[in-house]
């Protein structure tokens, strides 16, 4: 589950969506949390899929510390895509902030 306090928003053309804070969000604060309707696929299951949705994997979901393929459902897929993000991905199924947003 998102930061409540967070908007999907169009950054440009190059980049296209991102999730931005809509209010101060401090460093050490939980900004996503994997929950119940998110989806964990294995390897096997994303390989058997038509390519349509190979790409979408690939796009849109990351990996486990099981090495599965976890899509969420809401705009946590557009996080973190940065090589220099906010937050930090944990062992722990959520993400922290490390610095001020």
């Amino acid at each position: 589950m998102i930061h409540p306090k967070t908007a999907l928003k169009f950054i440009n053309d190059s980049i296209g969506y991102g999730v931005v804070a809509t209010e101060f969000i401090p460093a050490g604060t939980i900004t996503w949390a994997l929950d119940d309707l998110d989806r964990a696929f294995t390897p096997d299951a994303v390989k058997a899929m038509d390519s349509v949705y190979k790409n979408i994997m690939d796009t849109y979901s990351y990996r486990n510390n099981k090495g599965n393929f976890v899509l969420c459902w809401d705009n946590g897929r557009f996080v973190n895509h940065s090589f220099r993000a906010n937050c930090l991905t944990t062992a722990y199924d959520f993400e922290i902030a490390i610095r001020d947003i």
